[in-house]
């Protein structure tokens, strides 16, 4: 299994602390120590909790020496992208015209219920701002830059989720999805991540950025990890419209079932990823016996209609404070932001009709297949500053097309786990890329088996870049 600076999965420590073989306390003081030393390395934290840390982490060991039930994450360190409200901290959702507001007054739901379960918040982690980019090249707060290469990116816009947990700084942490913003960077920085189905973790305490498309999931070492975490995460958020009444669905085994039918989706998803990428799905195909080829024929509609929406809603959440303060806004989101608070009501409407027939037409191909593989990202991380890339003999913009494989499957809200892969190899300067794991609504379980099959394979693994090691050194 992959390890963390700390030398153990989330499961492992959890472990250890209920042995009473490490306190919580010990555990804390040494990732804090981690963190202080090697995050200017790679600025996924925009800042520390510690001495709410410290009493998390303490209360904890008292449970213990009394002789009570520990939580499952009981002392496991974790960080949250900072635009999960902490109660104390101001939430910056990455940008410079939040700085000024009023420190939260009550945690997020997600992190509530990370409380709950014996998690202990060591801080928030950097982001593009607003939740608008691919790359975490963050005016503001610094560009987050890739543990396996610091000369590249790490994606977005959950970027400093994945550098912190390919780091080794923490060994799990929640991000976002709306676009791609969970399985962009756990691709780039070669970690495990889940996008839950569209509506099952509730939001309520996280700053918004897309109503119709916001996902909260979480980023880990291992495929075990996500579904603890998961199952930690799942439960009503009244606060919440968009949040599903259904009853938990706790994940209990990794198995894929007998029986279990794979396809790889071709046509758009085959025709926007690079070699690497479509080396990553043949390594994935084969070693989950995929047979089939499916086409999603309205792929590229739902990525449109996810750009319309997008634009539409980003807009009207910020036109005023666009209007009144617009020179404090991230210099690379601002001026899409302004453009899609102009655009009219009609196409929105028409966006989510495209969105429904995506749906409809996806949920058939479930009929036949279980779980359907396809590329997380075009590429692998490219250079911090890097304006244009080259995909298949095209010329594209950097920014916006990171996310081409992942825009069609949030549009739509299926739940997603994504499985790093080195299909390059894993020698000195290699980099990671994902494939993602898609299911049907709700079917998380499948998607996480998944993911677990191809890291019991071998093919799936974190690389984690450790204290007193070099990125080119695996775990």
């Amino acid at each position: 299994m992959s390890t963390t600076a700390l030398g153990s999965s989330a499961l492992e420590i959890a472990r250890q602390v209920a042995a009473g073989e490490r306190s919580a306390a010990s555990i804390l003081e040494q990732t804090l120590q981690d963190i202080a030393e090697r995050n200017p390395q790679y600025r996924a934290f925009t800042g520390l909790t510690v001495e709410r840390a410290r009493a998390q982490a303490a209360s904890i060991d008292a449970l213990r020496a009394a002789g009570a039930a520990l939580p499952p994450l009981a002392g496991v360190p974790y960080a949250v992208k900072n635009l999960f409200d902490v109660a104390g901290q101001v939430t910056l959702s990455g940008g410079k015209v939040n700085a000024g507001n009023a420190p939260a007054t009550a945690d997020a739901v997600l992190v509530q219920r990370m409380s709950a379960a014996g998690a202990v918040l060591v801080g928030c982690l950097n982001m593009d701002e607003h939740a608008y980019g691919f790359t975490t090249e963050n005016s503001h707060y610094g560009a987050t830059l890739n543990p396996h290469d610091v000369r590249c990116i790490v994606g977005g816009s959950s970027g400093g989720c994945g550098a912190a947990v390919a780091a080794g700084l923490v060994p799990f942490a929640l991000g976002s999805d709306t676009n791609g913003s969970i399985r962009v960077p756990a691709s780039l920085c070669g970690v495990f991540g889940l996008k839950p189905t569209y509506g099952r973790l509730g939001r309520s305490g996280s700053f918004p950025f897309v109503h119709s498309l916001d996902h909260l999931g979480p980023f880990a070492t291992s495929a075990a990890d996500l579904a603890l975490i998961y199952n930690a995460l799942q439960g009503p958020d009244a606060a919440d419209p968009a949040c599903s009444t259904r009853p938990k669905e706790a994940v209990s085994t990794l198995a894929l079932p007998a029986g279990t039918r794979i396809g790889v989706l071709g046509g758009y998803f085959n025709e926007w990823a690079g070699p690497v990428a479509r080396a990553a799905v043949a390594q994935a195909a084969a070693t989950l016996g995929a047979r089939d080829t499916l086409q999603f024929d309205a792929a590229a509609q739902a990525r449109s209609a996810a750009f319309i929406i997008t634009a539409a809603e980003g807009g009207a959440l910020h036109r005023r404070r666009l209007i009144e303060r617009y020179a404090e806004y991230e210099p690379l989101s601002r001026d899409r932001l302004v453009a899609g608070s102009l655009i009219p009501a009609a196409w929105l409407a028409q966006a989510q009709g495209v969105r429904r027939r995506a749906y409809l037409e996806a949920l058939r191909l479930f009929e036949h297949h279980d779980v359907l593989i396809a590329a997380a990202t075009p590429v692998q991380a490219w250079p911090v500053g890097t304006e244009t890339f080259e995909l298949n003999g095209k010329i594209l913009p950097a920014r916006p097309n990171m996310g081409l494989l992942t825009q069609p499957i949030s549009c739509i809200g299926l739940p997603v786990a994504v499985a790093p892969m080195w299909p390059a190899g894993r020698g000195p300067g290699a980099l990671p890329i994902a494939v993602q794991l898609i299911a049907a609504p709700w079917r998380e379980d499948l998607c996480l088996a998944a993911a677990a099959a191809l890291e019991q394979a071998g093919v799936a693994m974190v690389r984690t870049v450790a204290r007193g090691r070099g990125p080119d050194q695996p775990a």
